[in-house]
């Protein structure tokens, strides 16, 4: 049996893990996912939040685990994962980005967002002060959550909240003695119209993976393909 630490994306929080959280755990695997700062049931003011808070928190969670763990990321998650294995990479096992932000040293997430062919081209709304940032509730469906029930789409749709930007803005600071040694994983969604699947193939052709798995839907395979994304995770 294997330990897990399931990093969520951007604007969602550990409720979209429930489905995944509930498989593995059936199968005797431990499971943690945590809330990442001013997400979720985590009450930290969102407009202070870094990405040095968030890799602090996914940092402790892996340092309580009682073995090294599978660390998973989802979308920007991705980027956490990565700044997290540099900092943490002796509690950590395998690294699997899931339709997720793979970045190279010295990229940050909104280097690499950018895609015409996005749904959240120009759908991403910021804050007067431009610390935080939303998505247009209008878009959410397409963007995140096309192949999904009525009743995900409308859980997710109540529990979204903002972000903060200063995380989307940070560069990677990675090393081939921390982050570069741990194996690498990727789950692309062939259906993905937040992180379209050419964008998805850019990243992770950049950084190779020791296996890359498909999955025929959008961008939230932990709501739309639960058993498949199970299955991925429990046979690594």
């Amino acid at each position: 049996m294997s330990s897990y630490v399931l990093v969520h994306g951007a604007w969602h929080g550990a409720w979209c893990w429930h489905k995944i959280v509930a498989r593995l755990e059936a199968q005797g695997h431990t499971v943690y996912a945590p809330d990442m700062p001013g997400h979720g049931i985590d009450r930290t003011p969102i407009e202070s939040v870094t990405l040095d808070d968030i890799v602090a928190k996914i940092g402790s969670v892996i340092a309580a685990a009682r073995e090294p763990v599978i660390l998973v990321g989802h979308s920007y998650g991705g980027a956490v994962i990565t700044q997290t294995a540099e900092r943490h990479a002796h509690g950590i096992a395998k690294l699997v980005y899931v339709a997720a932000f793979l970045l190279v040293e010295g990229q940050s997430t909104f280097d690499a967002a950018g895609s015409d062919d996005s749904a959240l081209n120009g759908n991403i709304l910021f804050s007067p002060d431009g610390r935080t940032a939303t998505t247009d509730p209008a878009v959410s469906k397409e963007a995140f959550y096309g192949r999904c029930s009525d009743e995900d789409v409308a859980l997710a749709r109540s529990l979204l909240c903002p972000d903060a930007v200063a995380g989307f803005e940070t560069p990677m600071r990675t090393s081939a003695a921390n982050f570069g040694r741990l194996p690498r994983f990727y789950v692309e969604c062939t259906q993905d119209r937040a992180l379209p699947l050419a964008r998805q193939r850019q990243l992770h052709a950049a950084l190779p993976c020791r296996r890359v798995f498909t999955l025929e839907t959008d961008h939230s395979p932990f709501f739309s393909m639960p058993d498949e994304l199970a299955g991925i995770l429990s046979g690594l």
